[in-house]
């Protein structure tokens, strides 16, 4: 079974908060050794290390203003475009306990780019080998529909 999950967009939003307090603390005119004490002392154990923070000062400190990371070269995913995405999600929708394999051979592509969208995309997680979504349990919950159990 498959549920949703939130960690990775956290873990992404957690960075990008860091960035703009990198960016914050650099504008205030702290030091980079200042900058890490704080970075370190707000975030503790989850802040970025020291390496990252002193790349980013820079960064900031040359004129950069933005806090995204830079888009990368590398080939592009075609195997996940937001219409197999769709499809995907609808054959979830469907049959709960559909597996990867049967999704590939369904969607036709590789069993890879199927996980690949139902952890990255779809933010499911696997769960005693089936499928579950987190937004049917809302939506159940929302209009105040039974489920038995």
């Amino acid at each position: 079974m498959y549920t949703q999950r939130g960690s990775r967009y956290a873990k992404m939003t957690e960075r990008l908060e860091q960035r703009y307090c990198v960016k914050f603390c650099q504008k205030l005119g702290d030091s980079q050794v200042e900058t890490i004490r704080k970075i370190q002392r707000v975030f503790g154990d989850d802040g970025m290390g020291i390496t990252q923070i002193k790349e980013w000062y820079s960064r900031f400190k040359v004129c950069r203003t933005s806090v995204e990371s830079d888009t990368r070269s590398g080939r592009p995913s075609t195997s996940r475009n937001d219409e197999l995405i769709d499809q995907v999600r609808t054959l979830v929708m469907q049959d709960r306990r559909v597996t990867i394999r049967q999704l590939a051979e369904v969607v036709g592509i590789s069993t890879g780019s199927v996980h690949s969208i139902l952890t990255d995309n779809l933010a499911l997680r696997r769960v005693s080998a089936k499928f579950v979504l987190k937004l049917i349990q809302t939506f159940l919950a929302k209009h105040n529909i039974p489920v038995l159990r």
